[in-house]
């Protein structure tokens, strides 16, 4: 069995109509105490006015500072990297706002899908409240392996695709959270731009991520529209990212969210800048990391964004097969005018006038 946060059957509106969780009550020890407690709860009700269950203040605290209430949340991530990272703070930065004493049991896979699934299997044995899975592999392991406690996911590209939700509007099991899919068609006119003679683009992807294969299918149907040809070459480690961006003769890199490959972003990177080849990214973390462009979203806030959903399944207020996948709709154009110059290309000034001066890398 899963967590100590079970699931319940949403009623007719879609509400969770389970039962709350009972914070337990310590023994009392003599007749005498009981009276006491019991006194002094009344007492509690009478001044209050209130009939709401809010957690009293802590003794000799603030009366007007409510305890944290303590819970436990497994997170497990397939690989670091700033992406992915900023996700999992952002998630943390929600529970915490809300109030919550988190103890995190924080496990990463290393980019081993043997080990997500250990990490899964671990998970389902452990007694937790919710468990948060940053990206897809990871995201798969878990939905197969916890099924009674909830879960959430981030940074997953295409949740139908993956079998972790019936659908984005309505996943129907234990299982929701939250997308970080791009808009690739955007991203490659963006190549047209900063790379208006190109006609190769080169993408190098981990075909063991489903995450990767369906962008690269997004971008091979975008790219027959744009007249550009999509080159591929494949990296199942980090460790091949490198050799496989140099066995590609292309005008352009397009680098989607591959965890394999923006694990090792520097060393495509370096390929680039000693072949003059500009490279378009997928988030604004990777074009701070020596990339062109990208017109991208905030990991960070999409992963708050995870917490904030994570927040309204804890308290009662939602249920994860009633809770749709939530995408970020506010995308940012992001530039490195250094990385530009390394590379060979100028950056239209109508680019750099449309960006957020935050959002531009000198």
């Amino acid at each position: 069995m899963g967590g100590s946060a079970h699931l319940a059957s949403p009623g007719p509106s879609g509400e969770d109509r389970g039962p709350r969780k009972e914070h337990p009550v310590k023994h009392l020890r003599s007749a005498r105490g009981a009276v006491t407690l019991v006194a002094a709860a009344l007492l509690l009700t009478a001044c209050s006015g209130s009939g709401d269950d809010e957690p009293t203040a802590a003794p000799g605290g603030d009366e007007d500072e409510p305890v944290a209430e303590a819970i436990t949340v497994g997170i497990t991530q397939i690989v670091a990297h700033p992406s992915l990272d900023a996700a999992r703070d952002g998630f943390k930065a929600a529970l915490a706002d809300a109030g919550y004493d988190v103890t995190y049991d924080e496990q990463n896979a290393q980019g081993d899908q043997s080990v997500a699934a250990s990490i899964a299997g671990k998970f389902a044995n452990d007694d937790l409240d919710l468990v948060l899975a940053i990206a897809t592999p990871t995201a798969i392991a878990v939905a197969q392996a916890v099924t009674d406690t909830p879960v959430l996911f981030t940074a997953v590209t295409d949740p139908v695709g993956a079998a972790l939700v019936d659908s984005m509007e309505a996943p129907g099991g234990n299982v929701t959270g939250t997308s970080d899919a791009v808009p690739v068609e955007g991203l490659l006119e963006l190549v047209t731009k900063i790379a208006p003679d190109a006609e190769t683009v080169g993408i190098v992807y981990n075909a063991g991520e489903p995450n990767a294969v369906t962008q690269v299918e997004w971008a091979q149907e975008a790219a027959a529209d744009l007249g550009l040809t999509i080159e591929l070459a494949t990296a199942d480690t980090s460790a091949a990212v490198q050799q496989a961006a140099d066995s590609l003769d292309v005008d352009a890199f397009f680098v989607i969210t591959d965890n394999t490959v923006v694990s090792a972003l520097e060393t495509l990177i370096q390929v680039a800048e000693t072949k003059k080849i500009p490279v378009i990214a997928s988030e604004g973390d990777s074009v701070a990391r020596g990339a062109i462009a990208t017109i991208g979203i905030d990991y960070y806030a999409l992963g708050y964004q995870t917490g904030e959903m994570a927040v309204r399944i804890l308290r009662g207020e939602a249920d994860p097969a009633s809770t749709p996948v939530e995408t970020q709709t506010e995308l940012a154009l992001h530039l490195n005018l250094g990385a530009a110059e390394r590379m060979g290309v100028e950056i239209p000034q109508d680019l750099i006038d449309e960006a957020d001066p935050e959002n531009i890398t000198e």
